[in-house]
């Protein structure tokens, strides 16, 4: 179990360097930061002295040994755009898109565990097919569309729900929704493949044979062994949701660490770009490595691997 660990640990860390030495790059390449921070009418010793000052006058391989020394004591500078700690000023924005993603996971598992169940159930019925419709447009259309149309008619036409912005739980409602809407078609569809292999395997035949309700059946007994493949979907998705919510936060206007980070990309706020960068690669890697020591935990065969 330790090398299974160890193993899974190592490959995390390299996914995390390789992120932030794209990130890294990619920035450098993206423009000069200095000529956003300082008027157009200032002079070339000025600039000279700003680049010194923010250390972007070295050659990228000095600026990128720099960056990870510090990077590996938790300091990842000051934003240029904030003056404030990089990572500092993400974690304070944290709380925002935890809640985000916690709440878009929830839309999708409440939404997709009885689309699943009902469809594996009716199989080949009128809600089977319309579960594999929406499933197909789940992931035919794109979050960023979905949060558009919702603003559009709950909250401009039918003014039930607010557009934008955070403070109450309705300003949740739209943005979670938006942002499950993709993992519930792939939810629905895996607990669906699942529940019709555990519906034709032995122990339930013989549960009806010995006389329990269908209902029984289904919901205490064939449920819990098809929900395997679920458990491990959500802990990828929520992943997914923390790195990948920042469309849905500029959409809505959500204070998160990923709209934070997006106005830091378009002000070549490098520091804030790379805190960001790490930050959501950590926590991906830390989410996956757990929903990979849970298989391990339920097979040992995989332990073993």
């Amino acid at each position: 179990m330790t090398r299974y660990i160890t193993n899974r640990a190592l490959q995390g860390l390299i996914a995390i360097f390789g992120a932030l030495l794209i990130v890294f790059v990619a920035q450098r390449l993206s423009g000069d930061p200095v000529a956003l921070m300082l008027p157009m009418d200032a002079s070339e010793a000025e600039f000279t002295a700003m680049r010194e000052a923010l250390g972007l006058d070295r050659p990228l391989l000095v600026q990128f040994a720099i960056f990870l020394g510090n990077a590996l004591t938790g300091d990842f500078g000051q934003s240029y755009q904030w003056n404030a700690p990089a990572m500092q000023l993400l974690l304070d924005r944290l709380p925002a898109t935890l809640e985000l993603a916690m709440a878009g996971l929830f839309f999708a598992v409440l939404l997709a565990v009885p689309l699943g169940v009902f469809s594996a159930v009716h199989r080949g019925g009128f809600l089977d097919r319309s579960a594999k419709v929406f499933a197909m447009l789940g992931q035919a259309i794109p979050g960023f569309w979905i949060g558009l149309l919702l603003i559009l008619f709950i909250a401009v036409e039918l003014q039930w729900l607010p557009a934008y912005g955070r403070g109450t739980p309705a300003h949740l409602v739209l943005p979670a929704i938006a942002l499950g809407w993709y993992p519930v078609a792939a939810m629905t569809r895996t607990l669906r493949s699942s529940m019709l292999d555990v519906l034709e395997s032995d122990y339930v035949r013989m549960e009806r044979a010995i006389g329990l309700p269908e209902r029984t059946i289904v919901w205490r007994y064939a449920l819990r062994n098809a929900a395997v493949p679920l458990v491990t979907m959500v802990g990828v998705y929520f992943a997914n949701m923390l790195g990948g919510a920042f469309v849905i936060e500029v959409v809505f206007a959500w204070p998160g660490v990923g709209r934070t980070v997006v106005d830091a990309v378009f002000a070549r706020d490098f520091p804030v770009v790379q805190a960001g960068v790490m930050l959501s690669a950590v926590v991906f890697v830390v989410v996956n490595l757990l929903v990979d020591l849970s298989y391990g935990f339920i097979d040992p065969r995989i332990r073993r691997g």
